[in-house]
Order: C-alpha cells, then structure tokens, then sequence
C-alpha cells in the first residue's frame, strides 16, 4: 500500500515519531513517504497572518497518517488550516497522529484528535486509526512505542 505521511512538526518531535512510523511501514513491505506541511517565515505562526509554503497533496496515496501537534487544547492552526484547504479524501484511509506536551490524552490530546478527524470525515476519509503521544519526559517512549504499533496495524 502507497501511504502518505503529512505532518507538521514546529520542533521537530512530532517528526520524529512520523518518522519512526514511516520506518515501521516500509518494513511490513508498504510504501510509505513523509510530506511535510510548512508556513513562510520564522516559523511561528501568527493567528491572523500565516501562509502555509508546502502544502502536500494527499491525492497520490492508497493511504494518509497526517499528524500534528496539540496547541493551546486544540488541534494547530496550521494543521486545521492545512486540512480546511485540502481536497476530497473520498474512499481514502486515514490515520490521525498527535504529540502533546502534557502527560495525559485528556489534556488537550483527546480535543484535539476530534478536531482532527472532524475535519477528516469532513473531506469523506475513512479513520483506520488514531493515536496521541505524550512527550512529557516519563511518559515519551512508551506512547511512541504504542502509537507506531497502533498506527502500522491499520494499513
């Protein structure tokens, strides 16, 4: 299977588990690529003025995992921009990823996965999967561990 992994990532960790993922996925023998959404800029996205720079067109994949990070309790702005703009996602797999820096999913994780697949379904895709990593230094390596496990045994 042909899988897309768009993410954004402002630090680098939220890459970083797309990453170990997408390693995950070539080895059960998918194809799998990261695409990463990006802004103009500093990389600090201000409210009002942002641009996003790349943004990946998830038309080309059997398969989507997008995967952003918890900002504020919520889904980030770039990532709900970025899938507000995006195309159809009719007949489409997809797999949602957060990182959050608070231990716990009811921390602002679980709010903002529902925003995320809110807007998923919105566009007609399919949820197969979904997963929240803490990056709270005692709780990193376990959700890593178990968000790639859950995500790879959904394609």
């Amino acid at each position: 299977m042909n899988i897309g992994i768009i993410v954004n990532s402002q630090t680098g960790h939220t890459l970083e588990v797309c990453e170990m993922l997408k390693d995950r996925l070539i080895g059960q023998g998918h194809a799998a690529t990261i695409d990463r959404v990006t802004i103009a800029g500093d990389g600090s996205p201000n409210p009002k003025t942002f641009q996003l720079e790349k943004v990946p067109d998830p038309s080309p994949y059997e398969a989507v995992v997008f995967a952003g990070w918890v900002e504020a309790f919520s889904l980030c702005r770039i990532m709900v921009r970025y899938l507000e703009g995006t195309a159809s996602l009719s007949g489409k797999k997809v797999a949602c990823l957060l990182t959050q820096q608070f231990p716990f999913p009811w921390m602002g994780g679980n709010r903002a996965l529902k925003q995320m697949k809110q807007r998923c379904r919105a566009k007609g895709a399919t949820i197969v999967g979904t997963a929240i990593v803490s990056w709270a230094k005692s709780r990193r390596d376990g959700t890593m561990a178990a968000a790639v496990e859950e995500l790879s045994r959904n394609f």
